[in-house]
């Protein structure tokens, strides 16, 4: 999904705005497990269905807060948020991220773009936008984040190639 006239260079003209909503993803519990894999996080609260099914306050595994954040990326270039004359995009942190709601396994997520503010800096621009990530049939979402990052314009190559 791309907004008309959104690019690179009148990126400003959306401050404010919503950007975009992503389509609905499940968080599986094979997709939770690879994440305590990676991070080393094997809490019996993400991953031990049994244990979470009787002594989870849930009533159920639920994903680690740091896998809803890691999937803004993803979000990012679904929701067309990374402008197609956008050369490189690179992340530059958070400003606040709060997570609100778990995301029980089998449950789909997506999220809600909207950009904040824009800054020229360092030969590009720094955008940041609040990041909803709704919980399908809930009305608290699981998270809320301010993801900042770099983006640079895509250069004409002096020769005209």
């Amino acid at each position: 999904m791309t907004l008309d006239g959104y690019g690179y260079h009148t990126v400003q003209e959306f401050v404010g705005r919503e950007l975009g909503v992503s389509d609905w993803l499940t968080i599986d519990q094979e997709g939770i497990n690879q994440f305590a894999d990676c991070t080393e996080d094997h809490q019996w609260i993400h991953i031990d269905v049994e244990r979470a099914k009787k002594e989870s306050p849930f009533g159920a595994t639920v994903a680690h807060g740091f896998l809803i954040l890691s999937l803004l990326p993803r979000f990012h270039f679904e929701t067309g948020v990374v402008p197609t004359d956008a050369s490189a995009v690179i992340n530059y942190g958070l400003d606040k991220v709060r997570f609100i709601a778990p995301v029980k396994a089998g449950k789909r997520v997506r999220s809600r773009v909207m950009l904040v503010s824009v800054e020229d800096k360092a030969g590009g621009r720094i955008v940041k936008t609040q990041n909803t990530i709704e919980i399908e049939g809930e009305d608290k979402p699981a998270m809320v984040a301010e993801l900042l990052y770099l983006m640079f314009a895509i250069q004409p190559i002096a020769d005209g190639r």
